[in-house]
């Protein structure tokens, strides 16, 4: 991707004065931010030997059940796909903003690991991660198991199908993921939304919970969405071209105005 210069957006005075002087942040991202990374949608992706399945036929207990080896199949094309991909300058600059911030923490509703990959660390991932695997039975991240032509692969402990560390639908969001959630939003004092639709729950409800803790919203998005009348800074753009200049007007001295943050791979 090519270098984006940071200092082609102005900001207001009093969102960079609030940004600044706050010492917990939390952010909240979706799919926005990972199209830009030039990975589809959970249902663009559907593609040449698989355009003719319905994503959410297969993304489901029910799906697994009937046919662990077509799901299991579809989720190996998937990560092929996601692996191509490499952060953008969203994702760096949130991992940036996270060394700067006192607390920081980033809820994302996406599986494809992006956000670790440029540096955050802070992480709580509400729908999984596609680059893990779980017993389907005991629900626990499985490392490794033996060389077999087995698909699914078994559990090396209890002998049931491995599957992807993915929040199917019909599946709830994980309780640790929930609780750590909660917990940060009690303290958080700007709670960023970035490339996220705000439709899916319980993702959706989570600005509203923030907002009635009295924190700033802040949304980054290309559309207006169902949370924007919440927030007190819309910011509309690609999160790649906004987040690297919010961050070099915040901060100066650490990232001038002609720093460009460039995609890599880590």
């Amino acid at each position: 991707m090519a270098e984006i210069p940071v200092n082609s957006i102005q900001f207001s005075e009093e969102l960079i004065r609030i940004i600044r002087s706050a010492t917990h942040i939390l952010v909240l991202t979706g799919a926005g931010i990972s199209a830009e990374s030039g990975i589809p949608t959970f249902r663009e992706a559907q593609t040449g030997l698989w355009a003719k399945y319905n994503p959410e036929d297969l993304a489901t207990p029910e799906s697994f059940q009937r046919n662990p080896r077509l799901v299991w199949e579809w989720y190996t094309w998937r990560r092929d796909l996601i692996q191509k991909a490499i952060p953008n300058p969203g994702h760096l600059a949130l991992a940036v903003m996270e060394k700067l911030v006192p607390n920081f923490h980033l809820i994302t509703q996406n599986v494809d690991n992006l956000h670790r990959i440029a540096g955050s660390q802070n992480i709580i991932e509400f729908h999984g991660n596609i680059f893990q695997t779980k017993c389907s039975y005991e629900d626990i991240i499985i490392e490794s198991w033996p060389e077999t032509r087995d698909i699914p692969p078994r559990c090396p402990r209890c002998n049931h199908f491995l599957r992807p560390n993915v929040v199917w639908f019909g599946e709830s969001i994980p309780q640790q993921a929930i609780t750590s959630a909660i917990n940060c939003i009690q303290n958080c004092e700007v709670f960023f939304s970035i490339g996220t639709s705000s439709l899916v729950e319980p993702s959706a409800s989570l600005p509203l919970t923030a907002r009635l803790q009295g924190s700033v919203i802040i949304e980054i998005n290309l559309e207006h969405t169902p949370m924007t009348y919440l927030a007190d800074f819309v910011l509309k753009g690609p999160s790649g071209k906004i987040l690297p200049g919010l961050i070099a007007n915040i901060w100066p001295q650490f990232y001038p105005q002609d720093t460009n943050f460039s995609s890599s791979k880590s």
